[in-house]
């Protein structure tokens, strides 16, 4: 490549992370050349996809700057209540530690939202609309090659490029890898080998079971908690972390992790698990009424060591696939995919972006792998205090505003 030459752009994976940053590219670089594939037809409706993401205000402000972002159709978080069940040990001897917990509210930050609740196809479907239209009115430069998987990529040299093999090899300057998934599916992406060195990978041997729940008013002789709009609960218990996300239709999307060779979840109904998850629960947290029918997803942490092999680089889940506990893996890779495009837009020599994105993006990366593998483990740890420990982390927190700041912040935008 030359100053010259336009960029050829090869982005593999049209989910959040993939039409993100084939959306940002086609803003910012608008000499640059951009082929979106999928294996997905392009008229396959996506909007009605109804897994729950939690979205931080970084990567709602991406949404919005790409014209994607529809808030009718999601919840914004207002409020994050953590807490903790505390340890028999510790309920023993103090009433005032049994209940560890920590809020983060946008209020305190001096935000209009922490982030925002909504589902897959709420994100997708704007995002791919917004693609297809900018695809229309620039048909020579911006290509769909939806319904086209992609099955292998190779580096080439001389002069230095990638070459992309969907049924037809096309040769780019660029691939990126956004092509993602559930840690289960993870290994089975073997599209390219995943950089010089294999990945690291845990299985934390935890389900995540997930779902939608409906609130209620608590039965008799309960005191009373209405559900306020905007507020996320999670629940650190001896199984593992349970999460309430706020809806727009005033339910909340439900994420259950437990032990897989202990699961307290799997021989229940609907109804005995609606009221087991009324007892672990902070007594803040409205009371459950109903949840749906749940799916079990396995657990574990898998993160490419290099984001990098020649002219291909991953992003997103292909590029590490986080435990739920803090719910960053989708805002990690909105990042990885505005990093990578401004860092084009600051330097044509493709090669030195790329060896520069390797640190650039370490600080920011590796923080949040760390933290939530650090988080995911400790339920797994059979150490006596360790659950204490985490409680009075948590009750640490909540004392030190200025770190507890640090750390909204840390989860809203990232390492900058």
């Amino acid at each position: 490549m030359n100053e010259s030459t336009p960029l050829k752009l090869a982005v593999i994976g049209a989910g959040p992370v993939g039409l993100a940053l084939a959306l940002h590219a086609a803003s910012a670089l608008p000499d640059a050349q951009i082929t979106l594939f999928d294996a997905r037809p392009a008229d396959k409706d996506i909007s009605g996809d109804p897994r729950t993401l939690a979205l931080s205000l970084g990567s709602v402000q991406l949404l919005q700057r790409l014209g994607a972002w529809h808030a009718e159709s999601a919840q914004p978080i207002a409020e994050v209540h953590v807490s903790q069940q505390a340890p028999s040990l510790v309920a023993a001897f103090s009433k005032r530690l049994a209940e560890p917990e920590l809020t983060i509210r946008a209020l305190d930050e001096a935000v209009p939202m922490l982030g925002a609740v909504l589902s897959y196809g709420a994100i997708v479907a704007p995002l791919q609309a917004v693609w297809l239209e900018a695809a229309r009115r620039e048909p020579k430069r911006l290509f769909s090659r939806f319904g086209a998987k992609v099955d292998a990529l190779k580096n080439v040299a001389d002069p230095a490029g990638v070459e992309v093999d969907s049924g037809i090899a096309e040769r780019f300057d660029l691939a990126v890898i956004a092509e993602g998934g559930v840690f289960a599916s993870s290994a089975k992406k073997e599209l390219v080998a995943g950089g010089r060195w294999p990945a690291l990978r845990h299985d934390y041997r935890q389900t995540a079971w997930v779902g939608i729940a409906t609130f209620a008013a608590p039965p008799a002789g309960v005191a009373a908690t209405t559900p306020s709009p905007g507020i996320a609960y999670e629940r650190f218990t001896r199984h593992g972390p349970a999460a309430l996300l706020p809806l727009k239709d005033g339910r909340a999307g439900l994420v259950w992790c437990v032990d897989s060779s202990d699961d307290p979840v799997r021989e229940l109904n609907d109804a005995q698990r609606v009221t087991v998850l009324n007892t672990i629960f902070h007594p803040r947290t409205p009371h459950l009424a109903a949840v749906s029918p749940l799916k079990e997803f396995p657990l574990g942490m898998s993160a490419e060591r290099t984001l990098t092999d020649g002219r291909t680089v991953r992003i997103g889940n292909a590029a590490q696939t986080l435990h739920p506990v803090a719910g960053q893996g989708l805002n990690l890779g909105m990042r990885d995919a505005f990093e990578l495009v401004r860092s084009l837009t600051r330097n044509r020599d493709v090669d030195a972006v790329l060896r520069k994105l390797e640190w650039q993006r370490a600080p920011d990366r590796w923080a949040m792998i760390t933290a939530t593998d650090f988080l995911a483990r400790s339920f797994t740890w059979t150490l006596p205090g360790a659950g204490a420990a985490r409680g009075l982390g948590i009750a640490a927190l909540q004392a030190l505003g200025p770190v507890k700041s640090a750390i909204a912040r840390q989860m809203m935008f990232g390492s900058r």
